[in-house]
């Protein structure tokens, strides 16, 4: 209940209420309040004025806010109507709970009379402390705002549970203790306010007061006032008016403004509203509940908050001593070595200091030999020996000056502690994330049932484990070269599904990928291994030999379901959506250490264009596929083309709404092996010029095949309807070739021709064209080649 009075206080004196009354804007006010904050407006403002000029609209005219100054630019507070010239201004004054209100302009006179039957100032207006809603009263000033009983209900019960000594309710500042209570004016008074505003003469002389005890008593026991109507003060209220969201009585519904809108019965708008008001409390309620325990999850958070923080420092304060102990202990090597270098220094200075001087002894001694030689005066004695003495004074000599008098060692140091980098990074010492805010995602699962390759592609599939709760934000799928070189990344995305094309015929690839959200990356999935496409053609099929080897090899449907996203080229960002072929594709699973291994045997294999069967024993007669014939199976690729190109009969006929030459390309690429098609010409009006060849996939679209530098083709008026013309494509040799019903046109077109190439055709709508796939090389050419 505590909780409670604030509800119960009015915004102005901070009191409770006193016989509130209930603003337009559904805020209360005490009635004594409420004349207390009116501030009176001109003349032409009234609501008179205003229905003369055909402007009002209500018994309650709202101020133009235009003319209202309702907060203050310096602190946002209540502010009183400034925006006549004549219309007093007053400093504003704060209530107990913080509003700002304005007293009135000059106090009022005495009187007797109780609030409500006091007379109210000509064109006053009243602003809501609460909202700063401005309105201008009528005739009827306070009396025509209604009443809020139950709010003077719910009050009484508040103040009779806290029981309480009774408080004066007309003491200005402290309200002081009750020692009266009159029973007609249902008001307490202390003795100073009842000698002063209910004295005992007059009519209050008739008045019986009684002690407060027994006031609150007498007015428990007392019926309730029933509410009345404010346009008919004698009437009771007995309707509801639903368009004006108000009771009403029935005169109102006769002849007052009400009784052209809807209204219901009092008791059943009143029940309503209480199951309304109940249900809302429900939703406020849980609301409560989930802010009592956020407030408990914040208490606790605020204790572990402190527990953490002593955690923290005294892990800061360890890092820090074991930088402080990683420094001294390398301080103290440092200080090793120039000691080190300290001794050397000295001991070659020495070593040498030594060797001079036993040297400088011999030279004096061999100089005062040589002097007293000199002194003797026998001739042929000293030639005898003068020989002897020039060769070791010469000797001597040439041993002083090869280094001897140049010191061994400088006094300098050479050493240069360089601390810079240390330092900076001392001054760059801050705080990272010491804990990841969730750990990495789940390594994820191939899909082995849904991978697969197709001609010179590969799709492939995975998932996440099904139990993990770490969320992956997107994929990473790398593919190597072929050829067992380095995995590169294909495809980072959110799918999970991936077709790479344009990868070579006859070549077994390494397939790998891994998840990764915000907090880092997941494992590597296991290694897929794949082996593109060398055949699609019935031919007989040779069982393969029982072999020992670890390696096996099995063909494994395409699954059609699914629409994989496609990436056009290994290593290239160009994507698009399209179905993969079913029933033409094969992949393998090599079981090693590291790898992926199938280990259940197949009964049987039956997909569309192709029939393999194998036995029931797992392993013993399988496909050997490197034995069948290379072909290659595909069609034109509507996502790459022109926009004007049409397709018909499974994307295997084309033509062109345009008079213009539009190019399109067809589905597969190829960067390997010898590959041969033909077109044959289904249409070919008013002699048009179409061109025939192979392109790279950003050729250019709008115009004839071959006039930019990304395609290779043929252009050949002379052709007729029903022609056919061949491609022939040899990567191995890097020669493209050209025949025209089944004849060579001269040698061959291109050389080095080398890279990445589809299929293609530039045409317009006097041409139509038909593709044919999966044809063998022409046996001369395959026999020349032979040959060569």
């Amino acid at each position: 209940m505590e909780e409670m009075e604030e509800e119960l206080k009015c915004p102005v004196c901070g009191s409770f209420y006193r016989e509130p009354i209930i603003l337009p804007c559904s805020h209360n006010l005490c009635q004594a309040c409420a004349r207390n904050i009116l501030v009176q407006t001109p003349e032409s403002e009234s609501p008179q004025s205003r229905r003369a000029s055909g402007s009002g609209v209500s018994d309650y005219d709202y101020l133009d806010l235009d003319k209202m100054s309702l907060y203050s630019e310096a602190d946002s507070g209540y502010g009183s109507y400034g925006g006549f010239a004549s219309a007093p201004t007053t400093p504003c004054q704060k209530s107990p709970n913080g509003v700002r209100v304005f007293p009135p302009a000059m106090p009022p006179p005495p009187t007797h009379l109780s609030p409500a039957l006091a007379p109210v100032p000509r064109n006053s207006c009243i602003t809501c402390p609460q909202c700063h809603r401005s309105l201008i009263l009528d005739d009827r000033g306070l009396r025509g705002f209604p009443k809020n009983r139950v709010l003077e209900g719910v009050i009484d019960r508040y103040q009779q549970s806290k029981a309480a000594a009774l408080k004066c309710q007309l003491c200005e500042k402290v309200p002081k203790e009750a020692t009266v209570m009159c029973e007609q004016c249902d008001v307490f008074y202390c003795d100073p306010c009842r000698l002063r505003c209910h004295p005992p003469r007059g009519p209050l002389a008739k008045h019986r007061l009684v002690p407060p005890a027994q006031g609150r008593v007498s007015r428990r026991l007392r019926p309730r006032k029933v509410s009345t109507c404010t346009d008919h003060e004698l009437e009771n209220h007995s309707m509801y008016c639903v368009q004006c969201k108000m009771p009403v009585c029935y005169q109102c519904l006769e002849e007052g403004k009400h009784s052209s809108h809807e209204v219901k019965a009092l008791g059943a708008m009143w029940k309503l509203h209480k199951s309304q008001l109940s249900q809302a409390l429900n939703g406020l309620s849980d609301r409560a509940k989930e802010a009592k325990e956020f407030l408990v999850q914040l208490r606790n958070m605020v204790q572990q908050i402190q527990e953490n923080s002593v955690e923290f420092e005294a892990c800061l304060v360890a890092q820090c001593d074991a930088l402080i102990d990683a420094l001294n202990r390398r301080k103290a090597q440092l200080l090793a070595r120039v000691n080190k270098e300290h001794e050397h220094k000295l001991k070659v200075v020495r070593d040498q200091i030594s060797h001079c001087t036993v040297k400088l002894r011999q030279t004096t001694g061999l100089m005062e030999y040589c002097l007293e030689v000199i002194k003797e005066n026998d001739p042929s004695g000293f030639l005898q020996i003068s020989d002897a003495l020039i060769r070791r004074v010469h000797l001597t000599e040439d041993q002083w000056g090869k280094g001897t008098l140049t010191p061994r060692m400088t006094t300098d140091f050479d050493l240069s502690l360089d601390n810079s980098p240390l330092l900076q990074s001392i001054h760059q010492l801050d705080f990272v994330q010491v804990k990841a805010s969730s750990p990495v995602p789940a390594t994820p699962i191939l899909q082995l049932e849904e991978c697969c390759t197709h001609n010179n592609s590969a799709t492939l599939s995975w998932k996440q484990p099904p139990l993990s709760t770490v969320p992956a934000e997107g994929y990473i799928l790398e593919l190597d070269d072929g050829s067992g070189g380095q995995f590169r990344e294909v495809y980072v995305g959110k799918e999970t599904m991936c077709t790479v094309d344009g990868l070579h015929f006859n070549s077994t690839y390494n397939a790998r990928v891994k998840a990764f959200n915000k907090t880092g990356v997941s494992p590597y999935s296991k290694t897929l291994v794949l082996q593109t496409s060398e055949a699609i053609a019935t031919h007989e099929i040779e069982p393969m030999r029982d072999t020992d080897s670890e390696e096996q090899t099995l063909p494994f449907p395409v699954p059609s379901e699914r629409l994989p996203l496609r990436r056009m080229s290994p290593f290239s960002s160009t994507l698009n959506l399209q179905p993969s072929f079913p029933g033409r594709s094969y992949f393998d699973f090599r079981s090693s250490p590291h790898q992926l291994s199938l280990h259940s045997s197949l009964q049987s294999l039956n997909t569309s264009g192709c029939n393999f069967e194998t036995q029931s024993a797992p392993y013993s007669q399988l496909v050997d596929i490197k034995k069948l014939l290379a072909v290659a199976w595909f069609a034109f690729d509507p996502g790459s083309a022109h926009s004007d190109i049409i397709f018909s009969n499974d994307n295997l006929t084309v033509t062109c709404s345009s008079y213009d030459d539009r190019v399109v390309l067809g589905k597969t690429g190829f960067s390997k092996g010898v590959h041969y098609w033909e077109l044959t010409i289904d249409r070919y009006d008013n002699h048009p010029d179409p061109a025939f060849g192979v392109a790279r996939m950003d050729v250019m679209k709008d115009v004839m095949l071959g006039k930019d530098d990304k395609a290779w083709a043929i252009t050949e008026g002379g052709i007729t309807k029903g022609a056919t013309i061949g491609v022939l494509l040899d990567l191995n040799r890097k020669t493209l070739t050209f025949f025209i019903n089944d004849e060579q046109q001269g040698p061959i077109a291109f050389e080095n021709v080398e890279g990445l190439f589809f299929p293609a055709v530039s045409l317009n709508r006097n041409v139509q064209v038909t593709l044919h796939t999966g044809l063998p090389v022409p046996d001369f050419y395959s026999s020349r080649a032979s040959i060569a």
